[in-house]
Formats: C-alpha cells, structure tokens, sequence
C-alpha cells in the first residue's frame, strides 16, 4: 500500500548517476518533505571507478565497497534513502527478480514522479538499459492482474530523463530546467563524496551554470544552477494558462 506521504523514485544504473544528474531534484523534493528513494542497479564497479583502479592489486570487492559507501553517504546527504541490486557495470544485466522487486516498490511507493536515464546513449548502454528497465517496471506496476490487490490505486507517474554526458549525441531535448539554486550547496557537497569519480566535479558544476542560465532565460526569472529533464509522456492540462 503506498504512503500518504507523497515520494519520488530514481531508478539509476551506477551511484554517480544520480548525483551528477538528479543530485538537485532529489534534495530539493526531500527538503519539501516528500519521501525519495533511489534504486541503484550497480554499484559502478567496473566502469564508473576510475580512480578506484589506480591502485595495483585492487579487488573487485573492494572497490564496491568503497562506491557503496560513497553512494550510501551522498544519498543521505541528499535526503534520500537507497537501495542497491548489485547487478554488476560494464555489463549492466537486469534480472527477472529485479525487475519484480521494482514493481514492487512502485506498489510500496506509489511514486509522484520517476527519474531515470535518457533512452539513448551511444556512450554507455548501461544506461538506456536502466531506462528501458524503469519503463517495464512502471507499465507492469499499473497492471490491475499482476499480483492483484483490490485495495491498490493504480496510477501512471510521470517520468524524467535526466541529462546524460553528452546530450546532443542521446537525443535528449530537455523540457524541463528545475531551479536547484536553493540546494546546489548540497548537490556540490554530494560531488565531492564521490572520489573515485573527480575529475567530473567540475564539469558536472559547469552543466548546472549552463542549465541555469538558460533555465533563467526561459523562465524570466533569476536562476543561477539549473537541472534539465525531458518529459518522457505528455502533461494533461485543465487549460494552458
């Protein structure tokens, strides 16, 4: 049964992701006070720890419990809870057991809003994969026969991409710019927990300067640090102003 508190939920392939990417909409919803958890699908051990390689000798075991570790802090940081799955990177392979423990958090959560990748990325096909994962969860969720439960509302959230790495390359066309200025000290803190992943601090600051600028530009209104997001269903409206 969901919580009347209302809730969020970030699918993710690797615990980067949702820091570069969503780190502002995540600390944002949770200072509002709505319950936001995030499904990690990997711990990012193979291709997203560069830094964790450097060391000769390193254990496969070791790096993800460093990125378990570092996700874990900058989850709480954020305010979020998580949850990881431990499918493996670099590779990511999802399974039929995850795919039915998703579905049933929608079921727990009853999400006012899902956040995942974008559904292409010539770069990294984790990440599509975790998208094309969120999708089959949330249409198999809405499904009255699958694990029926007459006292189940059943509603259809609507789902974000967040930016990838290199958008123009994803066909990704952001809809959305959210204003992050009030939690951008948060999400820059959330940055510097991930050490294995540095040298993308900086990048992933100048993303949000770009994002805002244009955010403010767009709105009329001042912002400084911006998220962008693609809608991926249409918005129903009473009326358009």
């Amino acid at each position: 049964m969901a919580s009347a508190q209302k809730t969020g939920l970030v699918i993710t392939a690797h615990p980067g992701d949702f820091v570069w990417r969503a780190g502002g909409a995540i600390a944002l919803h949770a200072r509002r006070g709505m319950r936001v958890k995030i499904l990690c699908l990997s711990y990012g051990e193979r291709g997203e720890s560069q830094f964790a390689w450097k060391k000769a000798g390193v254990r496969m075991e070791d790096v993800k419990a460093q990125r378990r570790e570092e996700a874990q802090a900058a989850a709480e940081l954020l305010g979020a809870e998580i949850e990881f799955m431990d499918a493996g990177d670099y590779p990511l392979r999802t399974t039929p057991e995850m795919l039915d423990r998703a579905i049933d958090i929608f079921h727990e959560l009853g999400p006012s809003f899902v956040l995942t990748h974008a559904l292409e990325d010539p770069y990294n096909v984790d990440h599509p994969e975790a998208a094309r994962f969120a999708q089959e969860a949330r249409i198999i969720a809405q499904a009255a026969g699958h694990k029926p439960d007459p006292g189940r509302a059943y509603a259809a959230p609507p789902v974000f991409l967040f930016e990838p790495h290199q958008p123009e390359q994803c066909n990704f066309k952001p809809n959305v710019i959210l204003n992050i200025d009030e939690v951008w000290e948060q999400k820059r803190k959330a940055f510097e927990i991930l050490a294995a992943q540095k040298h993308l601090w900086e990048y992933y600051t100048r993303v949000a300067l770009n994002r805002g600028m244009q955010g403010g530009r767009n709105s009329g209104k001042a912002m400084t640090y911006g998220e962008a997001y693609q809608r991926l269903f249409p918005e129903a409206l009473e009326a358009l102003a």
